[in-house]
């Protein structure tokens, strides 16, 4: 039996399959999304999603692919449309299996008929595969193929229009086309020979209810030019591809083969999750024959696609775990110094937008993303060698002050912040205002930023020019940093760290980011402290989906995640659970309690399997509320969140093989 599978009583349940969702990808920035039911939900669900060569973002090519299957004089439509007050086709409903592993494949049942369709995309390439096996049936049968095209970018939605190029070319087995300038050449082809019937047609208010709820935009118009008609017989495979380029399509059922071996079978919960991170990390190929243009980089969610150097950095370290692999890792931060301008590194809201560089803790975040290099390799001096100068202007900028009012001040403590921005992870707005501001010095950053002089100083060459500049100018600033640390958050009454404290104003809102100062490699807590905190956490933050942005006790705590978008943005540092963060919990507990907290990490770990089956099969989603049943919400696929509990196990694991008690 597959590891994740749904049965007919759950698939022809709308309420419950239209909640299940899949995403793949091809790790070069193409990717494929819907719902175990085959209903778009969202504007970002599509069979084809792909970067385009003249155009910036990401784009939904083909949205979906519906079949017909016509059986003497019957026919079965197996597609599925939302649109204004009613689903149409209802293909749901011949639905008798879905198993999302090793691809996603679904078994039709149409009287004595049964079908099947398994869906993968071509590694490094943006082509989709669609595999129909005929499993069962009397008589042959003919197999219609509607392809549904948008050509649009994945944040807007398309419209009828006249300026639709609806002309095509046959080429071997299928049709080439291209609905708008700009966009590549569409190539959509079958493994046996079809009858392509023109019947261009535009299939108007195509509903997506996920976008609804959220108060956007949700209907849109996709143009379908005609259909693909093949006959199978019992037994026989026809698989239908869209790509940018023309195929052998006698090759179609070996490339899917071959694509379909590479795939890492997601038959435990450990294999979900090195799946789902290898799905994160993308590579590509700089023009030229130097490799100096090569990129390899971190996608912080799907199917948002949104990139950043916070989000990068803090999930590089668990995304290259499992295969043990450093030269990923090194790939990866050499990738994000690249862009990096002065002391930040970029921050993608989505590709089709300029990098903003606003994030005030993305460069104290790659001092964590080294630190952890150096545990993995032990190479000291190769890091202080390849990343010392890096290293060294970080510190300096944020020293003697850089944009939006980041400085150190007078006690050797960082603060910042400007009116109208979020520097910091809450970084949610309700229009144009940051519902967490956070103004002044955050007491993440500052953790953050002791932990960054600390570990600059311990690893500074003494023999290189860098490392005798980092000597003289920072030697004896982490104890005074330290000291300052406690003076300015410890309040021994209350037993926690403040959030922000800006001037003489203490924000004493009970937030997760005060975890940090635990979990750290360099932490100015003493032992006490740390018990103190992690009491504070357990009893007001931790749930088994994380920690929550806001302690369940506050007046403003919101734990349902619901309603327009400015009402979701208004809970998400609110109240919601944030698995990333159990990361860092874990890792801070077991520091301090030591192997009597082992049945609790490993129980707190072990309890996230049950959510490969919610929300983005065999994956970790954005969001889950702050109170049960801890609903999953967001994005459906979130890259720090998958990394940081590929992290934790090796937290786990690691502490329990080494502190096993000796036998005599």
């Amino acid at each position: 039996m597959s590891y994740i599978q749904f049965d007919k009583k759950q698939l022809v349940n709308l309420a419950y399959s239209l909640s299940k969702e899949v995403v793949r990808s091809n790790r070069s920035g193409a990717y494929a999304s819907t719902t175990i039911s085959g209903c778009n939900t969202r504007r970002y669900h599509g069979l084809l999603v792909a970067p385009q060569q003249k155009i910036s973002g990401v784009h939904v090519i083909i949205s979906t692919l519906d079949e017909t299957v016509v059986c003497g004089n019957a026919s079965f439509d197996l597609g599925v449309h939302k649109y204004p007050e009613v689903y149409s086709p209802k293909g749901y409903k011949y639905l008798r299996d879905f198993v999302a592993q090793p691809i996603p494949k679904s078994t039709f049942r149409l009287g004595e008929v049964v079908l099947t369709k398994e869906k993968l995309l071509v590694e490094h390439e943006n082509r989709s595969l669609v595999r129909y096996v005929l499993e069962e049936a009397k008589e042959p049968v003919k197999l219609r193929l509607r392809p549904f095209l948008a050509f649009r970018n994945v944040h807007k939605l398309a419209s009828a229009n006249d300026e639709i190029n609806q002309a095509y070319e046959h080429i071997a087995q299928g049709i080439k086309l291209c609905l708008y300038d700009g966009y590549d050449d569409l190539y959509m082809q079958t493994s046996k020979e079809p009858e392509f019937v023109a019947k261009p047609d535009w299939y108007y208010s195509v509903e997506y209810i996920e976008d609804m709820e959220m108060g956007m935009e949700f209907q849109e118009d996709l143009y379908v030019p005609g259909y693909f008609e093949v006959t199978m017989q019992k037994g026989e495979t026809v698989i239908f591809t869209g790509g940018p380029d023309e195929v052998k399509t006698a090759n179609l059922l070996r490339m899917f083969n071959t694509q379909t071996r590479k795939r890492t079978e997601r038959n435990s919960f450990e294999n979900c999750l090195k799946v789902a991170a290898a799905q994160f990390i993308l590579t590509s190929k700089g023009k030229g024959k130097s490799r100096k243009n090569d990129r390899t980089d971190v996608i912080a969610s799907y199917q948002l696609y949104r990139r950043g150097g916070r989000d990068a950095f803090i999930a590089i370290p668990g995304l290259t775990v499992s295969d043990d692999d450093n030269k990923a890792f090194k790939a990866l931060l050499d990738t994000m110094l690249k862009d990096r301008k002065g002391p930040f590194f970029p921050f993608w809201e989505d590709t089709d937008s300029e990098a903003t560089y606003e994030a005030m803790d993305a460069p104290l975040w790659f001092f964590w993303a080294l630190q952890q290099y150096v545990k993995r390799t032990g190479d000291r001096a190769g890091v202080w060698k390849a990343y010392g100068k890096d290293m060294r202007e970080i510190l300096e900028a944020y020293r003697d002050g850089t944009d939006f009012n980041i400085k150190m001040q007078s006690n050797g403590l960082i603060s910042g912040g400007v009116a109208g921005k979020a520097l910091t992870w809450m970084n949610a707005f309700s229009g144009k205002k940051a519902v967490t501001p956070r103004i002044g010095m955050p007491v993440e950053i500052n953790a953050l930023w002791y932990n960054a002089v600390a570990f600059t100083l311990d690893i500074a060459g003494p023999r290189s020019t860098e490392g005798k500049k980092v000597i003289a100018e920072w030697t004896g600033v982490p104890e005074k940093i330290k000291g300052s640390f406690v003076e300015t958050f410890w309040d021994e009454k209350k037993g926690y760290l403040a959030d922000v404290v800006n001037g003489k104003e203490k924000d004493w809102s009970i937030r997760p980011n005060q975890v940090l100062a635990l979990s750290l490699p360099f932490s100015a807590l003493s032992e006490e402290m740390k018990g103190s905190v992690l009491k504070k956490i357990e009893s007001e933050l931790l749930t088994p989906r994380g920690l929550r942005s806001l302690s369940i006790n506050d007046k403003q705590y919101q734990g349902k995640f619901f309603g327009d978008l400015e009402q979701r943005n208004k809970a998400y540092h609110q109240g919601m659970a944030w698995p990333w963060l159990a990361g860092h919990y874990v890792e801070a507990l077991l520091e301090h309690k030591g192997r009597k907290a082992l049945p609790q990490a490993y129980e707190l770990y072990q309890g996230f399997e049950s959510v490969m089956r919610e929300h983005g099969l065999s994956t970790i989603s954005e969001i889950y509320e702050g109170e049960e049943p801890y609903k999953a919400c967001g994005a459906v696929s979130q890259a720090w969140n998958v990394a940081e509990l590929i992290r934790m196990d090796k937290i786990i694991k690691d502490f329990d093989e080494v502190t096993q008690p000796l036998t005599i």
